[in-house]
């Protein structure tokens, strides 16, 4: 008998153990269920935008500022600018899923995965718009939420629904959304425009086929399976590099453009000279590499891609770092 209840006993506790195992396994489950939706969320934002967004963002509120802007000012501008680069990314996704589910490069995003429901995404984009204009608005000034808003609805409006399908030319007029971030840092600061924020979003403006290019070259066969009708899907390499070339030089000449009009002193110059010749140089390399081949192991456009990034960011600290300097 003492034996059976021995045995009844242990039964019961393995019973309780099994079922701690599965309780704590659901919660695990339950746990990582909701960071895959908060993830897929996050996502839906496209982060790694957002983040050369504000790379021309906040350096252009320092040289607005001539030094150091206030911290409130800076963190309001940011969250607002976040918010709304997310909402129109968002919205693109929205849009863009039907692609985006046949593409190597987006198939892992949220709405592929069916992570998140189209509904959803479209709220969440909605709700993204309100929240950063009443962010900028109220925290900034009106400018500053009018240049954001005005930025996602052309992004969203004329690039997405209009150019992006239709012609080679789509990033070149699309990409002027991802201009507006230079102004609204210098707006964040005076509540006006001037001249030096208007080259500096014509330095982007030029830097964006070249970077978008060079990337597009890099996934042409993703973008014609799906008849987006990106440059590199339309055209051979060499011709593609020769555009990215031309767009080059202009981007070079635009941001020394910046020194006169904007007064900067001697060192911005110099910096852009060195950035312009190193892409300069880049863009000569990608051309001679596109004109007999156009296989990518001899290409090699991310080179290119990787260095547009580069060269943006270090243009940029060194458009924010030139008003500390004693000179």
């Amino acid at each position: 008998m003492a034996t059976n209840r021995g045995d009844a006993q242990t039964a019961v506790d393995a019973d309780d153990s099994e079922g701690d195992l599965e309780t704590d396994l659901g919660g695990l489950t339950s746990r990582s269920h909701v960071l895959d939706v908060l993830s897929a969320y996050v996502g839906l934002m496209k982060p790694r935008v957002i983040e050369l967004l504000l790379l021309t963002t906040v350096p252009v509120m320092f040289f607005a500022y001539r030094g150091v802007p206030p911290l409130g000012l800076v963190l309001a501008t940011v969250l607002g600018g976040t918010l709304s680069a997310g909402s129109a990314n968002a919205l693109n996704c929205v849009y863009d899923r039907d692609i985006d589910e046949q593409m190597r490069r987006t198939r892992r995003r949220a709405l592929p995965r069916h992570v998140v429901t189209p509904g959803s995404a479209l709220i969440f984009g909605l709700v993204l718009a309100v929240v950063s204009t009443l962010v900028l608005g109220f925290w900034v000034n009106w400018l500053s939420a009018g240049l954001a808003l005005a930025a996602s609805a052309f992004y969203l409006f004329v690039y997405t629904m209009v150019l992006k399908r239709r012609t080679t030319q789509n990033i070149v007029w699309g990409g002027l959304a991802g201009c507006f971030p230079a102004l609204i840092g210098w707006t964040a600061v005076t509540n006006s425009l001037a001249w030096p924020p208007v080259v500096l979003f014509l330095v982007v403006f030029f830097w964006t086929p070249p970077h978008t290019w060079a990337l597009a070259m890099r996934y042409r066969e993703d973008y014609a399976r799906v008849d987006v009708p990106m440059l590199p899907v339309v055209k051979n390499a060499h011709d593609v590099a020769k555009q990215i070339l031309i767009y080059s030089y202009v981007m070079v000449a635009t941001s020394l453009a910046f020194w006169p009009i904007a007064s900067t002193g001697p060192v911005y110059p110099i910096v852009a000279c060195v950035l312009g010749g190193v892409f300069l140089v880049e863009a000569h390399l990608l051309l001679r590499r596109a004109q007999h081949s156009d296989d990518l192991s001899v290409v090699k456009p991310m080179r290119l891609f990787h260095w547009s990034n580069l060269y943006l960011s270090l243009l940029f600290v060194t458009v924010a770092i030139v008003p500390l300097l004693p000179l």
